[in-house]
């Protein structure tokens, strides 16, 4: 039969029918586990020192007797123990009192009792134990530890200190080599600046990073985070987080799939299904990229971005391109700043521009940059305006420059008003009163109470205050003499019953609130 090291003993072996070689494949690995163990028994347990030895049949044949500042030693490990109970023939030995394993320069282990099998190179290690590795201690009342694998493990409660971090664990492990601590069940990490809370935990002692591989929960004097896969790096003091990622403060909490956190910067990252949820001001910020600048107080997102207010009756949903939240010295939101395509629904009030300014202090929403806004039937329109909220809804509104308040005719036409600057006034959301301040204009479309149409009504005068009921106009109040008329409609040109400037942006409104996110429409200045 050719060599087995050789190449005709491949090709032997592969022209063998399967049972001969399943059979030869066993041999050979039985004959190379034999060789293995043979390997390991010839490793003899060494008694460098003892005070007294002797044989003690009482204690089993073949069992010595040693007393006295022992030392065994098998390869390069040494034992220490006041007494112990050898079998050289087993290889195997008991430790009692003051038992020490230094197993290299770094790393030794300390208990009272020790049972060590010399051929498996396992030590069993029993009350107040300690295994320490440079700066890290491992205390428990029981440890197994391998010599083969160089690993050490406990099955009930383990504490740790490594640094500045204390952890406990139920059930853990150590390797020795890779310098890694695998700890399960109720694993607690205790650091000055914060406490992690996690159901499974890898802990590298020279990285000092922490890795989490179920629920964790990491509290800080600032905030708490949560993840259920990550790693936390605690000499830098940054997270790495992924599965249900959250950093929560006191009023905010910010949420993604997957979440970076520099403690000592306050410097947050959040990627995919992004919120930023602010508990006092009842609001959520939803968004594809998010990031937080504790420090500095501010956070935003961006990629689909949208903020809630959240009422009862009637939530308001907002789209932009980016969404700013600000925050004050006491972690509180205090404004937020829309950029780009801003548009919000809510059922009673709709709008769009192109920025928007959220103030909380005074609950005023200021909008910027060619504003639209639509209240039932009415479209409001100014270079900029300015909305003041009172319990969740609309209570005023003030408009800047080229102020303008549109509204359909019940059968035809357009009823507008128009100025300089305006104050409208509501009650449930319902336009009650207009106050029109500079270069004052009108046009409305005045009906019996059948429909049928009295005239068109044309109106210029300085200012004027304007009472209103159910979007009709009750009553006007002119500040100085108006310069007025009643035209028929044949008598009053189309291109007279629109007040210049006049637009009619009804197909830009959002009717719901997923339509915020929809394109721009194409304006349709008319019906």
């Amino acid at each position: 039969m050719p060599c087995c090291c050789s190449a005709g003993f491949i090709d032997y072996f592969c022209r063998m029918k399967q049972p001969v070689r399943l059979s030869l494949c066993l041999l050979m690995l039985m004959l190379a586990m034999g060789v293995h163990g043979q390997q390991q028994q010839k490793t003899i347990i060494h008694i460098e020192r003892a005070r007294t030895q002797e044989y003690d049949e009482r204690l089993g044949k073949d069992i010595e007797r040693l007393i006295g500042n022992v030392i065994l030693r098998q390869d390069s490990t040494r034992f220490y123990c006041d007494s112990a109970h050898l079998n050289q023939k087993t290889r195997n030995f008991n430790a009692y009192g003051h038992v020490h394993i230094n197993v290299n320069d770094s790393l030794d282990m300390f208990s009272d009792r020790l049972i060590y099998n010399g051929i498996t190179r396992m030590a069993e290690m029993f009350d107040s134990v300690r295994l320490i590795d440079g700066l890290t201690v491992l205390k428990t009342q029981y440890l197994l530890y391998n010599r083969l694998t160089q690993v050490a493990s406990y099955p009930d409660n383990g504490f740790i200190t490594s640094e500045d971090n204390n952890l406990t664990s139920k059930k853990g492990y150590y390797d020795t080599n890779k310098k890694e601590f695998y700890f399960r069940d109720d694993v607690v990490m205790a650091n000055p600046e914060y406490t992690a809370y996690s159901d499974t935990m890898v802990y590298n002692t020279t990285s000092e990073i922490s890795w989490f591989y179920g629920p964790t929960i990491i509290r800080g004097k600032e905030n708490t985070i949560y993840c259920e896969y990550g790693w936390y790096d605690t000499r830098l003091d940054q997270a790495h987080l992924s599965k249900r990622a959250s950093i929560q403060s006191m009023d905010q909490t910010l949420t993604g799939d997957k979440l970076f956190y520099d403690r000592l910067t306050g410097y947050g990252n959040a990627w995919g299904n992004v919120n930023i949820l602010d508990t006092t001001n009842k609001m959520l910020i939803k968004g594809d990229i998010g990031k937080l600048w504790e420090d500095e107080g501010r956070s935003f997102v961006t990629g689909k971005a949208e903020a809630i207010a959240y009422d009862k009756e009637d939530s308001l949903h907002m789209h932009a391109d980016t969404l700013f939240l600000f925050f004050d010295q006491d972690k509180k939101a205090k404004s937020m700043f829309a950029y780009y395509g801003v548009k919000f629904y809510r059922t009673s009030i709709q709008g769009k521009c192109d920025s928007l300014v959220y103030q909380m202090a005074d609950s005023t929403i200021r909008m910027y940059s060619d504003p639209v806004l639509w209240s039932k039937e009415n479209q409001i329109t100014s270079d900029s305006i300015h909305i003041a909220i009172v319990n969740n809804t609309i209570d005023s509104l003030i408009m800047y420059n080229s102020a303008f308040i549109a509204s359909r005719d019940t059968i035809k036409g357009f009823n507008q008003i128009k100025g300089k600057n305006m104050v409208a006034y509501f009650v449930e959301n319902e336009l009650v009163k207009v106050i029109v301040a500079g270069n004052a204009e009108t046009i409305y479309w005045v009906r019996e109470e059948d429909g049928s149409l009295i005239g068109i009504d044309v109106a210029k005068t300085s200012s004027m205050v304007i009472r209103m009921k159910n979007n009709e106009v009750q009553t006007i109040n002119y500040i100085q003499q108006p310069s007025q008329a009643m035209f028929p409609e044949k008598e009053l040109p189309p291109a007279e019953q629109k007040l210049k400037g006049f637009r009619w942006l009804e197909k830009a409104r959002p009717m719901s609130k997923e339509a915020i996110f929809q394109g721009e429409e194409a304006e349709n200045p008319s019906p």
